[in-house]
């Protein structure tokens, strides 16, 4: 089987060697060569023409961010970002996903993390996953026109914010610059509270979420234990919990969080859409987006199961086409669109009742 080539590209001698036999132990992975600034990557990048690119973001000379414009503006190869777990990392981190990058890796213990064995695992995995990736899901960008064609006007809901609904949306790797095609697009009034489960490490689903709610016109808040679930606002997972919700005795849904049960990914599709689900039944809407893995396939059967409403990302934007593939093959879909098209199926679904 032929290897995956990847080019580790870090300013501090000892990442690059820590990386480079983290990798080289991978089956199937082997580090061609390493770079310490992004001016060196470039230069290597174009000479020896790697599957994927590692990036460090803090680098002397040329920043991982200028860098990463560059590789994508010359369609190199996919790019994986290695982040320290800082605030400025974190804003950082988000901006290169935007601007393309495949996925991140986060540091854990900062720019030079001498534990960085920890994450060897989560990096060959995302390695494999980002090898033999076209660029263009990975630097598209969707004209606003585009998906503002796609809007339709949606009537005011004749139910009261009493009877609201619940949004569901679940996606992963590819997710913090697709969902930039569907949040800001939910118009303010909706009436639904929206739960969003964007698979990511602990520290960074904060800034994450302030960054959304600075694009969106309705209010996107990491989730907090006690909140009172509110119409017009998108609760997203905080990283390291899962997010549960319950119904009190005077009727409002109030959410939890939680580190149990053990899971693959935490927070979990599986768990916040399977309890949505419990609470809405048939008035839960559920869409599964951009990701690895099956998390959220099997709680799109339960939404499908209890009357509820069913939206796959396609294949046609799907940076990753994993989950919401997993979902379409079990039959659990009631529509496949591309991203673009989904914040208009979701005010339709809302505002029109199914």
């Amino acid at each position: 089987m032929k290897k995956v080539k990847v080019l580790v590209v870090d300013d501090s001698a000892l990442m690059r060697k820590k990386i480079k036999e983290m990798l080289d132990e991978s089956f199937g992975i082997e580090v061609i060569d390493t770079a310490r600034n992004g001016e060196d990557a470039i230069a290597k990048a174009e000479a020896l023409k790697p599957d994927v690119i590692t990036l460090d973001v803090n680098m002397p000379v040329m920043d991982g961010l200028t860098a990463l414009r560059i590789i994508n503006e010359k369609k190199i190869c996919p790019v994986i970002m290695l982040s320290s777990l800082t605030q400025e990392g974190a804003n950082t981190t988000f901006q290169a996903l935007e601007l393309g990058a495949f996925d991140f890796v986060a540091k854990p213990s900062g720019t030079v993390s001498r534990d960085i064995e920890t994450v060897k695992r989560e990096l060959a995995v995302k390695v494999k996953a980002a090898a033999g990736m076209g660029l263009s899901k990975l630097t598209r960008r969707t004209d606003r026109s585009v998906i503002e064609k796609h809007m339709i006007e949606v009537p005011e809901s004749s139910l009261s914010t009493a009877d609201f609904k619940a949004v569901c949306i679940g996606i992963s790797t590819g997710g913090p610059k697709t969902i930039f095609e569907v949040l800001p697009h939910i118009p303010q009034d909706i009436n639904a509270a929206i739960f969003m489960v964007q698979h990511m490490p602990v520290g960074f689903t904060e800034s994450y979420a302030r960054r959304l709610n600075e694009s969106c016109r309705i209010t996107v808040k990491e989730a907090e234990a006690g909140d009172i679930v509110t119409p017009g606002v998108c609760y997203v997972g905080r990283a390291g919990n899962h997010m549960t919700m319950y119904k009190k005795m005077n009727g409002d849904v109030t959410l939890r969080l939680g580190k149990t049960p053990d899971h693959a990914f935490i927070p979990s599709v599986d768990i916040m859409m399977e309890s949505a689900s419990g609470v809405y039944g048939s008035k839960t809407l559920g869409v599964l987006m951009t990701g690895m893995g099956n998390d959220g396939a099997a709680s799109m059967c339960l939404i499908k199961k209890a009357g509820g409403y069913t939206i796959a990302e396609s294949e046609e934007t799907a940076v990753v086409y994993g989950m919401p593939k997993e979902a379409v093959n079990r039959g659990c879909t009631d529509i496949v669109l591309p991203s673009y098209k989904i914040a208009a199926e979701i005010c339709r679904k809302v505002g029109r009742g199914w």
